[in-house]
């Protein structure tokens, strides 16, 4: 079914303002990325469409444009820094209202972008939001991890994965690991609570074809301390894997059992 969103092709000053384009001007060049002005453009009408339509689809949590910038935005951009050379396909699992993969495709215009998202609605704005900021070379998915990670087209197809689902470690590599080509990289934004997911993380990943995790803090300023998952592929993923929709969350991968 699709879904008409009704908003303003204009995105509005109120969102575009000065305080708000330096925050991402600062902390991007911090990290050695390079925002324009057409970028910054984009980002202040996401916002603005993000919140409009927010008000008829639950999109986030976040109802405040600072919290965007810092928790969606900046969280988003933080990937680039740890996907090594720059992909030319990348994958954005569980996308939702398009983070990590729409800001990353803003920063970078010419990745081909894949967003998986399984809700209708959400999908629908992800159609809506890559129409309206003249994003090409998207793809929307709305089909679960488990089904893309089968489908010839996508296995093992793509340099960068990222996800930024709250779910275990366990799971989210095998969502993640069987749609990246060896050599690829899987890229999980998580709070600093995953370090306790690792241990039991690391057999799965293993068995799914990744090299062992390494972990690096992420700092955003006005925010706690992040911790960006880093896992590189090492060898092809065995075709029983990713399992049936809805059994990776049900029964995460515990090889050891």
């Amino acid at each position: 079914m699709r879904i008409l969103l009704n908003s303003s092709c204009m995105y509005s000053a109120e969102y575009a303002n000065h305080e708000l384009a330096q925050l991402l001007i600062t902390t991007a060049t911090s990290w050695g990325l390079a925002l324009t002005d057409d970028q910054l453009a984009r980002f202040a009408q996401y916002a603005h469409e993000l919140l409009l339509c927010n008000e008829k689809i639950n999109l986030t949590a976040i109802t405040e444009p600072e919290a965007i910038y810092r928790r969606h935005f900046l969280d988003s951009l933080s990937c680039a820094r740890f996907w090594g050379d720059t992909p030319i396909r990348l994958i954005d699992i569980g996308s939702g209202a398009g983070f990590p993969g729409i800001p990353l495709k803003i920063l970078r215009p010419e990745l081909h972008l894949t967003l998986v998202e399984s809700v209708g609605k959400k999908a629908a704005f992800l159609e809506h939001i890559t129409r309206m900021l003249y994003l090409d070379h998207v793809r929307i998915l709305s089909a679960r991890a488990e089904e893309v990670g089968r489908d010839s087209q996508h296995r093992e197809h793509y340099d960068v994965a990222v996800v930024r689902a709250v779910a275990d470690l366990r799971v989210l590599a095998e969502y993640c690991l069987p749609l990246v080509r060896v050599g690829g990289r899987m890229l999980a934004p998580k709070s600093l609570a995953a370090h306790a997911e690792i241990d039991a993380a690391n057999s799965a990943i293993q068995l799914l074809g990744g090299n062992a995790p390494y972990l690096e803090n992420v700092t955003i300023p006005g925010l706690e301390t992040r911790l960006m998952v880093v896992v590189t592929k090492a060898l092809p993923t065995p075709a029983a894997y990713p399992r049936a929709v809805g059994v990776p969350a049900k029964k995460p991968l515990d090889p050891k059992t």
